[in-house]
């Protein structure tokens, strides 16, 4: 196979050359650990508080406010763990999340619900958003706190964000938002937008993988997830991983620069392809065009399966993503997708392309080319076409 489209950056994106250049010197010459006090360590210590200016810069926040993680599934955790331990000796056991967050959040508040705590899942619309109103409408006494996801990483809707953010803060609830998928694609200001604690991951933006943030607002006090050292302030036990902090530095400065210009660009290569795509029969658009993240197409095809569709396109040499499940090794459908109300057979044909500014038109082309042939092919397959056809 010589020729590779990689087209699902929603799952993780290639390292920018400048980013790895950055990190390789802490990997082979100044590799010394943060916390000792000689001269090596005076420099590995240097670089991380380096790269969290660059954080709290690309984020409105200021250094202080800035935690290295191993990514978004642990930051996540730690701001919904955290703040549930630290405010239930308040008499806080009530958090409001949606029924379509990242399995981090959901699984975490299931977690919660078994220790007692009390758990509020909003429903999303049809077109996949969540309104302030809402929120506003579930907030009770008991209320500790709020975690909505800034932009979803399947169907790409972005949240109102800063709305939800202001009804917390009006109602003295904490508000957390998974921003994995938001950050370098819109433009973040935690204080503007009135955000507590945000988490992001260094792959989903072009630096490595195993490193991430937990953005925490100065004067909240929740309980460490990690135990067992004084890094990170007290508040993160590990030794740190200091090539990776140095590479997401780098790396969410190279995102968050000519934000606006590469959406304007990502933009209108993401509605090309939902123009060409949807000229296929029986096909549906998952998630609202308006408020969408400029990379993410979902479409969902009547009488195909999701994981036969991904290896015809693999065979093409198509990388993309299906709403099906197929990669956990599960049969059901994507709870995203059931969240938006598809029924289960159409939720199980679905296919996510996650493009960005590097992606080309001969790309979008190949895509627009293949993907018919293959649809038409797997539906000839398919023994419920006929039936969808003369339905």
């Amino acid at each position: 196979m010589n020729k590779i489209v990689y087209v699902d950056n929603a799952a993780t994106t290639k390292i920018n050359d400048e980013v790895l250049k950055e990190m390789m010197p802490y990997l082979t010459e100044h590799y010394g650990n943060a916390s000792s006090i000689y001269s090596v360590g005076r420099e590995s210590k240097k670089a991380i508080e380096f790269a969290r200016e660059k954080v709290a810069k690309a984020l409105g926040a200021k250094p202080t406010e800035i935690y290295f993680t191993a990514g978004g599934s642990e930051s996540d955790n730690w701001a919904i763990r955290g703040t549930a331990m630290a405010l239930k000796k308040k008499g806080k056991n009530h958090i409001i999340t949606t029924n379509f967050e990242h399995h981090a959040v959901l699984h975490t508040c299931e977690y919660l619900e078994k220790q007692g705590f009390e758990v509020t899942y909003l429903p999303v619309n049809e077109k996949g958003y969540v309104t302030a109103e809402q929120v506003k409408n579930a907030i009770k006494p008991e209320t500790a706190l709020v975690t909505i996801m800034y932009a979803n990483n399947e169907i790409g809707t972005i949240q109102p964000i800063k709305e939800i953010g202001a009804i917390c803060k009006e109602n003295k609830v904490l508000f957390h938002t998974d921003a994995v998928q938001a950050v370098g694609n819109v433009n973040i200001d935690v204080v503007d937008q009135n955000i507590d604690m945000l988490s992001l991951s260094g792959h989903k933006i072009y630096g490595p993988k195993g490193v991430g943030v937990l953005y925490i607002r100065n004067g909240i006090r929740i309980d460490n997830l990690i135990t067992g050292g004084a890094q990170e302030r007290g508040r993160r036990a590990g030794t740190e991983n200091l090539a990776g902090i140095v590479g997401l530095g780098k790396a969410i400065e190279l995102a968050t620069a000519n934000i606006d210009e590469k959406v304007e660009k990502v933009t209108k290569m993401r509605d090309y392809l939902i123009e060409n795509i949807s000229k296929i029969p029986y096909t549906r658009l998952n998630g609202g065009l308006e408020n969408r993240l400029c990379g993410n197409i979902n479409f969902s095809f009547e009488a195909v399966e999701g994981e036969a569709l991904l290896l015809m396109l693999d065979f093409k040499g198509i990388c993309a993503s299906s709403g099906s499940a197929c990669t956990s090794g599960s049969l059901d459908p994507s709870h995203v997708l059931l969240a938006i109300g598809l029924p289960h057979e159409i939720a199980h044909g679905s296919l996510r392309i996650s493009i960005n500014d590097k992606t080309t038109q001969e790309e979008l082309d190949y895509i627009i080319e293949c993907l018919p042939p293959i649809i038409e092919r797997l539906r000839d397959m398919s023994p419920v076409w006929e039936k969808v056809k003369n339905r």
